[in-house]
This record gives C-alpha cells, structure tokens and sequence, in this order.
C-alpha cells in the first residue's frame, strides 16, 4: 500500500481538478513549432521538385 501512495505522490499530480479558461502556453508552443516545422517541410519540398532548366 505505501507503494501506491509514494508512485501516486511522484506521478506530480495533485489530485485537484482546475477549469481550463484558455489555451496553456505549452498548446500555444505546440502550436508555434508545429507550423514551423510545416512550413520548413513544404519550403524543402518546392526547392526539391522544382524543375531545374
């Protein structure tokens, strides 16, 4: 039984239940790399089937 209570106290959660307003600023970072990394990919891919004369 000790067991269960020292994982549950490592596991970082507190057990408290909070009412979400808005976007976390790890969604909004999230967001940001992602359209980035969208963006690098569809740059690399017009330079590489671009028709060289």
């Amino acid at each position: 039984m000790t067991a269960i209570v020292i994982l549950s106290v490592a596991g970082g959660h507190s057990g408290i239940v909070h009412r979400k307003t808005g976007p976390e600023w790890s969604d909004i970072a999230l967001f940001v790399v992602a359209a980035i990394g969208v963006w690098l990919v569809r740059r690399a891919m017009r330079r590489r089937f671009q028709k060289k004369d």
